[in-house]
């Protein structure tokens, strides 16, 4: 039940501010006793999602939902649950920096999703959005995901990434510039490839955060064209996704300075032109 609360709020269904269902009506959905009911409520408030959990009264969603799910202080969490609300909140800014180093640019796709949807119906208006974006070469043996024996470019495991890879990379792409001629938005969308398989995950925004992650790999099977195939993979919108931020905190401060820095060696030196072909 708490997977599920969480997950409206993050996907905008439970809004920030908003009243929650009462605790009788939450317990008639989900076919469960009140006291499973405020247990999950507890439970989102210990996260900071809620507020004015009690027995009187329903709960509230928090107001800054950003920096409950992802600020300093919060406790990690699993990139999709982390990463959008961060987005939405770095698109509140006129000039609308992303700078993002990942394996297929998924979860990036995915949390654009919800300042997209706010930009379209009048509620952001970003005047300038530059995004850039490094991703694994096409040409590369990657670490992962591969075929745990044999494998190579043209097995069902790299072709599947490097689609995926693909499709991600072109739906991010048309959403972002389909904002010049609907909305006059200045916006510059720019991929670049990696020679190597990135063990980690890194978001930057508008140059005062950094949210990263680590790509944990894993033995698993899985079917691909009717065919059972063992792999190491890595789930990566589910790996925990660590916030820094500018400010008092010298620690916090040089990680995201420090970030920038290791972002723009990569993207100035060793990357080269992202090859989208099959």
């Amino acid at each position: 039940m708490a997977d599920e609360l969480r997950a409206r709020i993050r996907s905008g269904v439970l809004r920030p501010g908003q009243r929650m269902p009462t605790q009788a009506r939450l317990a008639d959905e989900f076919g469960v006793e009140r006291g499973a009911v405020r247990q999950a409520l507890r439970i989102l408030q210990s996260e900071n999602l809620l507020t004015n959990v009690s027995k009187g009264s329903p709960a509230t969603v928090a107001p800054d939902l950003g920096r409950a799910l992802t600020g300093p202080a919060a406790r990690p969490l699993p990139t999709t649950v982390a990463l959008a609300p961060r987005i939405a909140a770095a698109f509140g800014a006129q000039h609308v920096e992303i700078d993002a180093l990942c394996l297929t640019s998924v979860s990036l796709t995915l949390a654009i999703g919800e300042p997209l949807r706010q930009i379209h119906a009048g509620q952001l208006k970003p005047a300038k959005i530059d995004v850039r974006v490094l991703l694994p070469s096409r040409d590369i043996d990657l670490a992962f995901p591969v075929l745990v024996e044999g494998g190579g470019d043209d097995d069902p495991v790299h072709q599947r990434w490097l689609a995926q890879r693909n499709a991600q990379v072109q739906v991010l792409r048309h959403n972002l510039l389909t904002l010049r001629s609907t909305h006059g938005v200045d916006v510059r969308v720019s991929f670049r490839a990696l020679p190597f398989t990135p063990p980690v995950k890194l978001y930057l925004l508008n140059g005062a955060e950094a949210l990263f992650a680590y790509y944990t790999v894993m033995r698993r099977e899985e079917r691909i064209d009717q065919e059972q195939f063992q792999m190491y993979d890595t789930e990566g919108t589910q790996s925990m996704l660590f916030a820094f931020e500018q400010g008092p905190g010298m620690r916090d401060t040089t990680f995201v300075e420090q970030s920038h820095l290791w972002f723009n060696a990569l993207w100035e030196t060793i990357s080269s032109e992202l090859v989208f072909t099959a």
